[in-house]
């Protein structure tokens, strides 16, 4: 499977899709995001599809002399996802959980795993079992706040995402995913208020960017989606973004819904 360039404003537009929920049918293209992939795993992974196809074998060939090695099996199942392999990843992962059943940080990864490869209810259930209350895991909660957005249940959502944020205040991917989930329940206003203090923070990266840029978007106000989208972005390919960015919008009842239903809620208001 071809892995897009992460230059190209197809990539760009997925990014601020995926980070959340994929709504209009775009293919992940990073393996850090926001929602939280297979994490835990030593060995970084290469950027360049040629190396990574490479990686994934070296570690695939590790990872079939000794499944049960808890670095080698996530650091593979990592290299899967990676290379939009996640059902391979899960049942890497899989595996790994029948053989640590109690290990939260291998139910962690199982669990984000299973997110990652649409197994929603499945992945609820297992992150459930990955951290406790008396130490809860910020990054396990906010993979839980975007899995019950992905089921509709938006405030249940936002819920696990401020506990996250209590844990790890102003941490800019639980924000994006909140300023999302404000989007998905049709509150544009705070979804962009929420996305811009995401996109302040020192750590944000390039998926945060774009998913204010596509908040704004959805807004109406293409000119600051393209300037926000040109700090990753040449600007032709940034233009080209979102333009990306409106025709999804054209072309999506999701979107579409949550356009009118923000506008309605905003007329409702004044």
């Amino acid at each position: 499977m071809t892995k897009a360039s992460p230059a190209s404003p197809r990539v760009a537009c997925a990014l601020a899709l995926v980070a959340l929920v994929c709504l209009s049918g775009c293919n992940k293209s990073s393996l850090g995001d926001i929602t939280g992939s297979v994490r835990g795993a030593s060995a970084p992974l290469p950027q360049d599809e040629t190396a990574l196809r490479r990686f994934a074998e070296e570690w695939g060939q590790r990872y079939d002399r000794n499944p049960k090695d808890k670095t080698t099996a996530m650091t593979y199942a990592k290299a899967l996802h990676a290379l939009d392999q996640n059902a391979q990843a899960v049942a890497v992962m899989q595996g790994l959980a029948i053989t640590y059943p109690e290990d939260m940080k291998v139910l962690g990864a199982y669990g984000k795993a299973l997110a990652d490869a649409g197994k929603l209810q499945q992945a609820a259930e297992t992150l459930e079992k990955a951290h406790t209350p008396e130490r809860p895991d910020w990054s396990i909660l906010s993979t839980q706040g975007s899995i019950a957005d992905q089921l509709g249940d938006h405030e249940a959502a936002r819920n696990y995402y401020e506990a996250a944020l209590k844990i790890r205040p102003n941490e800019p991917t639980a924000l994006s995913n909140l300023g999302l989930s404000y989007a998905l329940a049709k509150n544009l206003p705070r979804a962009e208020d929420t996305l811009r203090l995401a996109a302040s923070q020192p750590s944000a990266d390039m998926r945060v960017r774009q998913n204010l840029a596509l908040v704004l978007a959805l807004q109406g106000k293409f000119s600051e989606a393209e300037q926000w989208s040109q700090r990753d972005l040449p600007p032709a390919d940034a233009a080209q973004n979102v333009a990306a960015i409106r025709e999804m919008i054209s072309q999506s009842d999701t979107w579409r819904e949550i356009q009118a239903g923000a506008a309605k809620k905003s007329n409702a208001a004044r």
